[in-house]
């Protein structure tokens, strides 16, 4: 049974930082790629990042390039995603996904809980 459990959500004010992980278990975890998204209250999900296999290809949503920082630790089964100069717009449950496809388009058949961030102006 595969597992993604993240962590490390909160309130911060705005310009904070704040890092979360996602552990996973039930899958060989270096044969998927990972990636967050996000979703506000009354939006849709929105893609923020995604790391391959390696951790040699990433790519971010243009609305958080250049703030957060997407990583991953293949020995720990870990994803994280250091975001900084945090802002209100920022606001959303935060989900890690995982798949064996990588880019845009791919199709991500597991999904955690998500965490919760709030940025307060």
């Amino acid at each position: 049974q595969v597992q993604l459990v993240e962590s490390g959500g909160g309130l911060v004010q705005t310009g904070g930082s704040l890092r979360l992980s996602c552990v996973a278990s039930g899958l060989t975890f270096d044969n998927y790629v990972m990636a967050w998204f996000r979703r506000a209250p009354g939006q849709e999900r929105q893609f923020v990042s995604t790391i391959s296999w390696s951790g040699k290809r990433i790519l971010y949503a243009e609305s958080v390039e250049g703030r957060f920082t997407i990583s991953r630790d293949n020995a720990a089964n870990t994803v994280y995603l250091q975001m900084n100069s945090l802002k209100p717009e920022d606001t959303a449950v935060y989900y890690c996904a995982a798949s064996t496809d990588y880019g845009l388009a791919a199709h991500y058949p597991y999904w955690g809980q998500g965490t919760q961030v709030t940025v307060s102006s």
